[in-house]
C-alpha cells in the first residue's frame, strides 16, 4: 500500500518514514533495529510535530479509553494513558469512551499529515465485534497510521493501572486479533497490529501470558501486557514469544509499571516504549500557571525529560489525581454508580 503525503516531504536522511516507504514499513524497519525505540503520546498535529522536532522516530496517539474506577491511571502510542490524551483535548472530556471512532480517525489524519514518522494509533477494543475490528483496522490504514493497538477489555472498559477491569473470553480475543489480521491482509496492507491483554488485572499475570502468547500465533507483530507490577514480571513477558517486539509503558507520575530507563527495558528485552501523560500534561500545567505561550516550551522540556531517559518533573507535570479533577473523572463516576444495576 503506497505511503500517504504528509504534508512537508520526507528527507532521505529522516529516521522516520523515509521517500516511497509506508508507515508501517517504516515502524517495521525502526523496531527491527537495535534499542527500546521511544515513542511519547500525541494528541494533536502540534504535538506530534514537537515529538518529531525533538527526534524521536516514532509517535503513539492515545485515544479512548474507559475508566469506571476511583484509583484512575492513564494508559500510545497510547496507552494509556493512551485513550486519555484525545478526548481530554479534543472534547475537554473524561476518557470514558465517549469519543468515537470517527473523531480518533479525524484526529489521526490530521496528526499524520503534520509528520514524516510513523504513528502508531489507539484502537481501543476495535469499537465493537470482529466486524467492526476489520472496519477499524481499514479505517486506521486509511487515516496514515503505521499501527493500531487493539486490547481485550469487555465494554465499557477501565483505563490502564486501575482495578476492576474486565476482559473478554480468550476465544473472543484471539478471533479479534485474527479479525485484524485478515482485514490488513483484504486492504493490502501492512499495518502493525499490537496486540494488548488487560487480563494481569483482570484476572492474573499467568492469564496474561497465556493471551499475548495466542496473539502471537493469531499474527499480532508487537505484544503489550497493561500494568505488568515488577521488573520481575516485565522479564516474563519478554520471554514470551521472544522473536515478537514488545512495548512497555512508562506511565509517568505513579502508576503500577517500574519506571525504567530505555537502557534498562532494551536489556529486559522491549523495543518499544510509549510515554503516555507527559505532553498533555505538561500543556495543562502551562495553561493553569502559565500563559498560552510557554505550552510549546513546556512540551520541549518534557521531551527533553524522556529522551534523557527519565519523565517530567512534577514542576511541570500535574499528577493524576490533578488531571482526574480537571477532566471530571469523579463527578462522573458520582453519576454512573447512579446507574448500576446488582448483578
Amino acid at each position: 500500500m503506497a505511503a500517504r503525503s504528509p504534508y512537508f516531504a520526507a528527507e532521505e536522511s529522516a529516521r522516520g518514514i523515509r521517500p516511497g516507504e509506508s508507515p508501517a514499513a517504516a515502524l517495521r524497519r525502526i523496531l527491527a533495529t537495535p534499542g527500546a525505540h521511544q515513542a511519547p503520546c500525541c494528541f494533536d498535529a502540534l504535538g506530534a510535530r514537537l515529538v518529531e522536532r525533538a527526534g524521536f522516530p516514532i509517535g503513539f496517539m492515545g485515544g479512548t479509553r474507559n475508566n469506571s474506577t476511583q484509583d484512575f491511571a492513564c494508559s500510545v502510542f497510547l496507552e494509556e494513558a493512551f485513550g486519555f490524551c484525545v478526548s481530554a483535548a479534543r472534547l475537554g472530556l473524561p476518557d470514558v469512551g465517549l469519543i468515537s471512532y470517527g473523531e480518533m480517525v479525524d484526529q489521526g489524519r490530521l496528526i499524520n499529515e503534520a509528520v514524516s514518522i510513523p504513528v502508531i494509533g489507539d484502537g481501543d477494543n476495535g469499537y465493537g465485534n470482529s466486524m467492526n475490528i476489520k472496519r477499524t483496522i481499514k479505517g486506521y490504514i486509511n487515516a496514515g497510521f503505521a499501527g493500531i493497538m487493539l486490547e481485550d477489555q469487555v465494554a465499557p472498559k477501565a483505563c490502564g493501572h486501575t482495578e476492576g477491569r474486565k476482559v473478554i473470553p480468550r476465544d473472543e480475543a484471539i478471533m479479534h486479533i485474527k479479525a485484524a489480521v485478515d482485514a490488513r491482509k483484504e486492504s493490502g496492507s501492512d499495518i502493525v497490529i499490537v496486540a494488548r491483554t488487560d487480563s494481569r488485572q483482570a484476572i492474573s499475570f499467568d492469564e496474561a501470558l497465556w493471551r499475548v502468547k495466542a496473539f502471537a500465533d493469531a499474527g499480532a507483530d508487537v505484544l503489550f501486557i497493561d500494568a505488568l507490577a515488577s521488573v520481575e514480571e516485565m522479564k516474563a513477558f519478554c520471554a514470551v514469544a521472544p522473536e515478537v517486539p514488545k512495548m512497555a509503558n512508562m506511565l509517568e507520575g505513579g502508576g503500577k509499571t517500574p519506571i525504567l530507563s530505555p537502557a534498562e527495558l532494551e536489556k529486559i528485552g522491549f523495543s518499544l516504549v510509549v510515554y503516555p501523560l507527559s505532553l498533555v500534561g505538561v500543556s495543562m500545567r502551562a495553561m493553569q500557571h502559565y500563559l498560552l505561550f510557554s505550552i510549546q516550551a513546556s512540551m520541549q522540556d518534557a521531551l527533553v525529560a524522556i529522551k534523557d531517559g527519565g519523565v517530567p518533573p512534577p514542576s511541570i507535570l500535574p499528577s493524576f489525581q490533578e488531571i482526574k479533577d480537571t477532566l471530571g473523572f469523579n463527578r462522573y463516576y458520582k453519576e454512573e454508580k447512579q446507574y448500576q444495576v446488582d448483578k
